[in-house]
Parts: structure tokens; C-alpha cells; sequence
């Protein structure tokens, strides 16, 4: 018996119950699409730009600092444009106000990415759903069935619920790995953003230390 075959019967016969899968299939892959498309999008060389933002802030250059962030743009340059601002402005809150924005640029990070996580935990379960379906129709299929065995019909029945299962692993497997691959991401950003909150911190300690009357330099 071919598997094209078996294949076939799964789509003709078994397609209500497989929808669940083929419906998640088709979310992971706009979601994916998407996350691609905005981490490429926001994609930076960090350690050359923090290097860059070092130099200036070891000048004193504050001013320097925060064009050459707006210059990087994306969410690096858009957090430490911020907390270039709050450094500025009101120092004395830095810590938290930092925190504060590092966990927005966070949240854009992580979009959507609970529905790669879902679709992870679910996917199995709807594979066992379909293969239970059609077992449980291919025993009333015997059991109405006038002949006491149909070999045929009993292996493209039991065919077809294996093909569900192979489906739902199949998906369960790719969604966590994209999962695991889009969270190292954003762990990565997250990192970034504890460098950035370092350098803005010892900049100013220096400036504390050094009590320069009048505030810090606008370069």
C-alpha cells in the first residue's frame, strides 16, 4: 500500500480533525515571518555602538551620546536614547527609569511570541485528538462492516491516524525549537540592555565624583 495513498485517504476522509493543526501551522508561520522580519529589522552591531557611545560619554559628551543613539535607531538605539534622556534630566531616578524602559523595548521583543509557545504545548494533543478520532471510526467501520476483518481498510484507518500524530509531533517540534531560537533572542537584547544601564551608571558615578558645578557637559 503506497503512503501517497494513505496520505490521500488522512485529507479526504480525516480533514475536519486535522484543520486544528493545518489552522496552527499557518499561525506559526505568520508569526515566525513576522518575528524574522522585526528582528532583522532592529538587528545592530551593539559592541561596536557601545564602544562608540563609550567614548563619547568618557568625553562627557552627552549630547554626542544621544545623536549617535538616534543614529543607530531600532530598540538598542531607541533604549538608550531614553535613558540618555532620563540621565539628563533627573539622574537621581536613573535605575528605575531605565528598568522601566528596558521592560516596554521587552515587551516588543516578546510579541506574539506566547503563540509560538501555545501552539508548542497544544500541537501534540491535537495530533492524539485526530489519531483517536479515526481509530475510534475505523473499529465502527469493522464493527458494521459485514465481513469479520477488512485487512485494507483497517491499515489505511490506522495509516491515516498516524499520519495525525506524525503532523502534531512534527509541529510540536518545529514550534519549540523557533520558540527556544526567538527567546535566546531576546535574551541577547536583554543583555544589551544591562550593558547599556552599566555604562550609563559608572558615567554617572564619574560625574557624582567629580562635581563638576553646573551639571554635566553638553558637548
Amino acid at each position: 500500500m503506497e503512503e501517497s495513498n494513505i496520505i490521500w485517504f488522512a485529507i479526504v476522509n480525516d480533514w475536519p480533525v486535522l484543520i486544528p493543526i493545518v489552522i496552527c501551522s499557518f499561525i506559526l508561520v505568520a508569526v515566525v515571518i513576522d518575528r524574522m522580519t522585526f528582528y532583522n529589522r532592529n538587528k545592530r552591531d551593539v559592541v561596536r555602538f557601545i564602544q562608540q557611545l563609550q567614548r563619547e560619554l568618557g568625553k562627557g559628551n552627552l549630547t554626542g551620546a544621544q545623536m549617535l543613539s538616534t543614529q543607530v535607531g531600532g530598540v538598542i538605539g531607541d533604549v538608550a536614547e531614553e535613558g540618555l534622556r532620563v540621565l539628563s534630566e533627573q539622574p537621581a531616578g536613573f535605575d528605575r527609569a531605565f528598568d522601566i524602559t528596558s521592560s516596554l523595548a521587552r515587551r516588543k521583543l516578546e510579541a506574539r511570541l506566547s503563540a509560538i509557545g501555545t501552539i508548542a504545548t497544544i500541537a501534540p494533543y491535537l495530533g492524539l485528538f485526530a489519531t483517536v478520532f479515526r481509530i475510534l471510526l475505523t473499529f465502527g467501520e469493522m464493527a458494521n462492516s459485514q465481513a469479520a476483518t477488512q485487512a485494507p481498510e483497517i491499515m489505511f484507518g490506522i495509516g491515516s491516524a498516524l499520519i495525525a500524530t506524525a503532523l502534531g509531533l512534527a509541529l510540536a517540534i518545529l514550534a519549540v525549537t523557533l520558540n527556544n531560537w526567538f527567546q535566546a533572542t531576546v535574551y541577547r537584547y536583554e543583555d544589551d540592555f544591562q550593558l547599556l544601564k552599566l555604562l550609563f551608571l559608572s558615567f554617572s558615578d564619574v560625574q557624582s565624583s567629580a562635581a563638576v558645578p553646573g551639571g554635566y557637559r553638553q558637548g
